[in-house]
């Protein structure tokens, strides 16, 4: 194997690659990890396809219009035409230009979705990857989720280049996009290339680090050998001006070109190239790349500006941990460390079970080998340990630091756990994930399928940080919740396609409550004369209503022995019982007071089962003569938006019952504080999704409870007498 060559920016860190790079097919320095992250219908799969195809790594290139996208396997991709699931594949690049030229660079690419319900995919990505191409549309500019993928890559500190892509689209405009994405993401962003023509008239690139042109001459070969000419003349002076732009900015990260720069030296292609690269993977600087992955345009030129300016695992600083004893711990890649690595994402495959997705950070990992989780404090061996290509696996015996691989074996392991050597107990930062928006219940459509139902739904939580489960205790019904309607649509139809489960989804009913607004007296008596010993119990209460929060609360506070002390508990016991269905529409009763006042006793015939059932007739006497109310869950609704759609988002709130409570400006944002009642909420995330182009957020959180409209009081009625019994 041929020395790697070795520029500036990684001198210092050349003796770690030269110290690991015996036995690797790869060295450190010729690794890229790197994502494929924008909005959604940006052509994130569509560039991924092409790199794919141009690498050599496939021999077709597969479209997602057609549904035979490599990294789209899922039915439901190939269905709906986007990506759901994070995809990783690997492939090799020779550079046409730079110090890596003529030598092949592993690129390992996590292609990632737009949609924002998997929003979850893209997060995990980000924690373990050292560099992200960031797409957009040359038409439509930075759009809402383009900020949202760009907020991950901050936080994660991920350096990252863009493609902006569709250049041969009618409306494209380079120029534009690349200063919205000053203007809305802040970023500092400079144009490597500049186009050639743009929409249909869009032919080539001008290179502004090697000073020369690429036309897109002959499209039926799809130029799988593009040469380089001179710029056109009537771009020369444009790409003087940016380019002089360019220096000007890479020279603020590297001071051998600010003093070039200042003296009026010649500033050559190497020069400028490595000042590029130290400014890219400081995070302070982003080099801008036009073409049209659909057309074939543009997507050479982005492989070389990965390898030759996004960074290797020696070149971003050392993962962060924390040891046994909660000290702060550096992991730095290192091929002859111990092991420690992340596992960022569980999958179930139909042939191998579990797979644990794993970034190694320092040390290597091989089949057979035990791994100790510290979360569980205990040790798992992997029995087979596979590269990922989309769907299909490649059998290798070792991963070496810097590389993404999957575990196939380990049991006990949740997204975010680290995995490393018995004498290494070192906990790595885990991606963190947003909390769920949306619910939804899901109901067996068998007895057979109820069995099913819990492994499905166990594996799917397994594989998915984003999506919880639980028992509703009022209503008895299995929900789920997850970052949106198209998510959970997806998860059913995974429950159907994969677990064979076939069950049916719908709103989860609401959780009423009925309380009392007067205070009432009640009588109950169960008397029964059947033959031998009969029943006698009779109680008499007095009901008023209590404080909010306060539940149901029972005094005894009968005088003289009217009820004997041993009937008092069954008496209670019965107004608590009744207190869970109500008379207004049998929902729970909160917040009354039960005064046990008086009663009687037959010497023989009294029985606790008696007094129990005299305590519930009392009960339901009481709260019918004490104007009974039902009351509806008030969810607090905080809603952040940009203030062009303040006023759709008020009036939206208004038309479903909402109160405003307040409103402030925040960052350019609006705040938008409210109570909305729950039932108005279901698809509420969705909505304002719509009403403000996907770029207003909503926080919801449960309130407290008010009495439901008259107006509507008949139609809940009418519902919950139709609904299974409540208990």
């Amino acid at each position: 194997m041929s020395e790697a060559p070795v520029i500036s920016i990684v001198t210092e860190k050349s003796k770690i690659s030269a110290a690991n790079a015996k036995d690797r097919p790869f060295p450190l320095e010729w690794t890229r990890n790197i994502g494929i992250a924008a909005h959604i219908d940006a052509g994130k799969t569509t560039t991924t396809e092409r790199i794919l195809f141009y690498s050599g790594a496939v021999h077709k290139m597969g479209e997602v219009h057609e549904g035979t996208a490599v990294t789209d396997w899922m039915e439901q991709e190939r269905e709906r035409g986007i990506t759901i699931t994070a995809a990783a594949i690997s492939c090799a690049w020779n550079a046409s230009c730079g110090p890596w030229k003529g030598i092949k660079q592993r690129i390992n690419i996590i292609d990632t979705p737009g949609h924002v319900d998997f929003t979850a995919e893209v997060e995990r990505s980000m924690r373990v990857l050292d560099g992200a191409v960031a797409v957009f549309c040359a038409v439509a500019g930075v759009q809402p989720q383009s900020e949202t993928v760009w907020r991950q890559a901050n936080k994660y500190g991920v350096p990252r280049i863009a493609f902006i892509n569709k250049m041969d689209r009618t409306g494209a405009d380079f120029f534009r996009a690349v200063s919205e994405m000053r203007e809305k993401l802040g970023a500092n962003a400079h144009p490597l290339f500049i186009p050639i023509g743009k929409e249909e008239t869009f032919s080539g690139l001008v290179d502004l680090v090697q000073n020369c042109a690429y036309l897109f001459e002959d499209p039926m070969n799809m130029d799988l050998d593009p040469k380089r000419h001179p710029i056109p003349a009537e771009l020369a002076a444009q790409a003087r001006d940016y380019r002089e732009k360019l220096i000007e900015a890479a020279s603020d990260f590297d001071d051998s070109l600010a003093e070039k720069y200042l003296g009026g030296e010649e500033i050559t292609p190497a020069d400028l190239l490595v000042a590029v690269r130290k400014a890219t993977i400081s995070m302070k600087f982003t080099g801008v790349v036009p073409g049209s992955a659909f057309k074939k345009k543009g997507v050479q030129r982005l492989l070389d500006c990965v390898v030759n300016y996004l960074p290797s695992p020696i070149d971003v600083p050392p993962m962060k941990g924390g040891d046994s004893d909660g000290n702060s711990v550096s992991v730095v890649v290192d091929d002859k460390a111990k092991l420690a690595g992340l596992a960022f994402k569980l999958w179930t495959d139909p042939f191998v079970g579990k797979l644990v997705f794993y970034r190694v950070y320092t040390g290597t990992v091989t089949k057979g080998a035990s791994l100790y989780n510290p979360r569980t404090r205990r040790s798992e061996r992997v029995s087979r340990l596979v590269l990922m290509r989309a769907m299909d696996r490649e059998e290798i015996d070792i991963a070496y630091s810097g590389d993404i691989c999957a575990l196939v074996g380990v049991k006990d392991v949740i997204t975010g756990d680290t995995l490393c050597h018995e004498d290494y107990d070192v906990r790595l930062e885990p991606p963190s994930f947003p909390e769920p928006v949306i619910a939804m219940s899901i109901e067996p459509n068998s007895k057979a399928d109820q069995e099913k139902l819990g492994n499905a739904l166990q594996r799917l939580v397994a594989e998915d940080p984003t999506l919880r489960v639980k028992t509703d205790t009022d209503t008895g019904q299995t929900i789920l919740a997850g970052m949106g309607e198209l998510h959970l649509e997806i998860i059913v139809d995974r429950m159907k396609r994969e677990f064979k489960v076939e069950a049916t989804a719908g709103k989860p009913q609401i959780a009423y409550r009925e309380t009392i607004t007067a205070n009432a007296d009640g009588e109950g008596k169960f008397i029964r004369q059947s033959g031998g010993k009969g029943q006698y119990g009779h109680v008499i209460v007095k009901m008023e209503p209590n404080e909010k929060g306060k539940g149901v609360e029972v005094f005894n506070e009968t005088v003289g022995g009217s009820i004997p002390k041993e009937f008092i508990k069954p008496s209670t016991d019965g107004i608590l019982e009744a207190a869970n269905n109500g008379v207004v529409a049998g929902y729970p009763v909160v917040d009354v007071i039960v005064r046990i006042v008086d009663g009687s006793f037959h010497d023989v015939d009294s029985s606790e089962m008696a007094f129990k059932m005299a305590g519930i007739f009392a009960f339901k006497e009481a709260m019918r003569a004490a104007q009974p109310i039902l009351l509806e869950p008030i969810m607090g609704v905080e809603v952040t938006t940009p203030e062009e759609y303040q006023g759709d988002l008020i009036g939206d709130i208004n038309r479903r019952r909402g109160r405003i409570n307040g409103m402030e400006s925040k960052n350019g944002a609006c705040i938008i504080n409210s109570h909305v009642p729950l039932e108005m909420l279901f698809g509420y995330v969705t909505d304002i999704r719509s009403l403000s182009k996907g770029r207003a957020s909503a926080s919801i959180t449960p309130s407290h409870f008010e009495q439901v409209p008259n107006s509507l009081l008949t139609k809940i009625v009418e519902s919950s007498s139709k609904a299974p019994a409540r208990t």
